[in-house]
Parts: C-alpha cells; sequence; structure tokens
C-alpha cells in the first residue's frame, strides 16, 4: 500500500509522537518526502529518539500546533496531512481542561482553516478516539452508537473530530477520521499511564517491580501500531474513506487480567497485583469496550494482522533494548 506514497509530500502532526514516528518509518521507506510537526512538550508523547536512525530522511519543524501561523506555512504544498498531534491523557484534561480545549478543539480548528485557505487539495486523515463513545450501550461498538464521552479529553476529542467532517461536507476538504482503540507497541510513552496503561505496566516489569491491575474484569480490544499504520495509510489513499469515521479494533477480546497475564508470559516472568479501581478514575472509567470496525475492512480492505501475544512481545523486546532512552 506504500507506493501510493512514493514522492509525495507529507506532514504529520505529533511526528516525533508514538504513532506518528512509526508513520514516519514507513513513509519514508515508501520514498516520500516526510514533515514532523511536534511540540516536544514533555508532558506529551514527543521523543526524538523516536525517529533514531531516519532522522537525516525527515524533516524536523519544533513547533506547536496552536501556533497559527506556524500551521499557515506548513500545510502548503502537503499532499496528505495525518492529523495526530492531541493531548491524550483522560486525568490531564480534567485537571487542566482549558489546555485540552486548546490543544484538542482551538488547534485543530486552526489546522482545519489553514488547510482551507491555503491547501485545500489535501487529504487529511485525523486521530479520533474511542473513548468519545463513553460507557458502551452494546458490544460491539459500531460508529452509529451514540456519542457520550465521560471526560473532558473525550468532549474535545469529539468537537475535533467533527470539525473535519463538517469542513469535508460544507468545503470539501478530503478528511476522514479513525477512532482508535488501545494502541501499543515499540515507541509508545512507558514513563506513565499518560498515553496508555501498558506503558506502566512494561516499564515497571523491566524494572523488575509489580504493576497494579485496577478491575481486571474489564474487556479491551488491542490495536499493534503497525495495524494501526496500516489504517492510516489506507484511508489516506481511498477516496472512499473521504468525510466518514472508522473504527480501528484489534484481536482478540481480551479481559485487563489476561492482558497482565499475557505481558508477564511475553517478558518470560514478571509480578502484577490486582487492585480496586480508583475513585478518582472509577468515574471517568467506561467498562468494557471492543469495537465493531466492519466498516473499516469493508470500505478499505484494511485488517489487523499483528496477534496480541506477538505485538507485547515486540514491544517488549524494543523496549528491553532501549529502556533508557524512554525513562
Amino acid at each position: 500500500m506504500e507506493e501510493a506514497f512514493a514522492d509525495k509530500n507529507i506532514l504529520i502532526t505529533g511526528g516525533l509522537g508514538f504513532i506518528g514516528s512509526n508513520l514516519a518509518r514507513r513513509l519514508v521507506d515508501a520514498g516520500a518526502h516526510v514533515t514532523l510537526v511536534d511540540s516536544l512538550i514533555p508532558e506529551y508523547g514527543g521523543h526524538l529518539f523516536n525517529i533514531a536512525g531516519i532522522e537525516e530522511q525527515v524533516r524536523v519543524n519544533i513547533s506547536d500546533v496552536r501556533d497559527e501561523h506556524s500551521m499557515k506555512y506548513l500545510v502548503q504544498g502537503q499532499d496528505y496531512l495525518f492529523n495526530l498531534a492531541g493531548q491524550t491523557s483522560h486525568m490531564d484534561s480534567m485537571q487542566a481542561p482549558q489546555t485540552d480545549l486548546e490543544i484538542n478543539v482551538r488547534a485543530q480548528l486552526s489546522i482545519l482553516e489553514s488547510c482551507r485557505k491555503h491547501n485545500p487539495t489535501v487529504k487529511i486523515v485525523f486521530a479520533s478516539t474511542r473513548q468519545i463513545y463513553g460507557k458502551p450501550d452494546y458490544l460491539p461498538v459500531d460508529e452509529k452508537h451514540p456519542l457520550r464521552p465521560v471526560d473532558v479529553n473525550g468532549i474535545n476529542k469529539m468537537a475535533g473530530e467533527w470539525y473535519h467532517i463538517l469542513y469535508h461536507n460544507v468545503y470539501g476538504l478530503r478528511a476522514c477520521a479513525l477512532r482508535l482503540t488501545n494502541t501499543y507497541g515499540p515507541r509508545m510513552r512507558i514513563k506513565d499511564a499518560r498515553q496508555t496503561f501498558l506503558g506502566i505496566w512494561i516499564r515497571l516489569l523491566l524494572e523488575g517491580k509489580s504493576f497494579e491491575v485496577w478491575g481486571g474484569e474489564q474487556l479491551r480490544d488491542f490495536s499493534y501500531v503497525d495495524d494501526t499504520v496500516d489504517a492510516l495509510l489506507l484511508t489516506a489513499q481511498h477516496e472512499a474513506a473521504d468525510g466518514k469515521v472508522f473504527n480501528v479494533g484489534g484481536e482478540p477480546v481480551v479481559s485487563l487480567l489476561e492482558t497482565a497475564q499475557l505481558l508477564v508470559e511475553a517478558n518470560s516472568g514478571g509480578e502484577f497485583a490486582v487492585h480496586v479501581f480508583p475513585a478518582d478514575r472509577k468515574r471517568i472509567d467506561i467498562g468494557d469496550y471492543y469495537a465493531d470496525d466492519q466498516l473499516l475492512r469493508q470500505t478499505v480492505g484494511w485488517q489487523p494482522n499483528t496477534p496480541l501475544a506477538d505485538g507485547l512481545s515486540r514491544t517488549i523486546n524494543y523496549y528491553r533494548q532501549h529502556l533508557q532512552e524512554y525513562l
């Protein structure tokens, strides 16, 4: 699928982050001209080590998506925009809601305005989240499920997503959105739980410490980052995806307790303890969630190719080699 991007100009916001840097590697291999935009704010996911080995093959612009003047300049001449920049921590969004609003809403509107005025033919793929569904009414969750976010981050991501769809519907911008589930893999943030709880589990495991599983019975699906990148690339090159939102799921559906056990097996050892859900987290927990991603499969021919056990092993092996870079 990558051949479609040869010699194309591609902008990735959040490009030094987890998903953005993995996407960049695939596009560099395809012969694309890749520009990465990242603020490198310490609390977020950007990390220069994420592009180790390809740093001479990409253009890096250290700027904030909230900077309208930078974005006006950066979107010009781009064939594709993978809009991955965002604040991802649900707890941070509750403690600093104005910051979350600035990054996940106001900045998204500014990016779209820049595209409308300065590059109306660019194809935009926006990274949304399954968090906007809130606590599911039914499982698996399809795209017709009501949207009821349970935290500030979910509300703002929902707004950012719908600005993209609105700009497609009203101005003809070729935009679509992917509602990502629990994406994991090499280069994700592991020094804390701001990006995903799997990150802190892996860090503690490799440090020889016990990690905590809250509850344990909640069901989840996990998407290995290579499969998520496949979804981004496929929706970018298919016109049939324009103006649509898609769930990105993963296989199999597992409980958090089963996930912890698989992680320990991938590490060939380790310990964890099951605890009652903390009260502040319980208020914004969504319970069970797993996606119905048939629309994505049928529209662009996507399917996940990485079994969870294999993906966890690859992830553990990556951090076993590079742990100090991510602490």
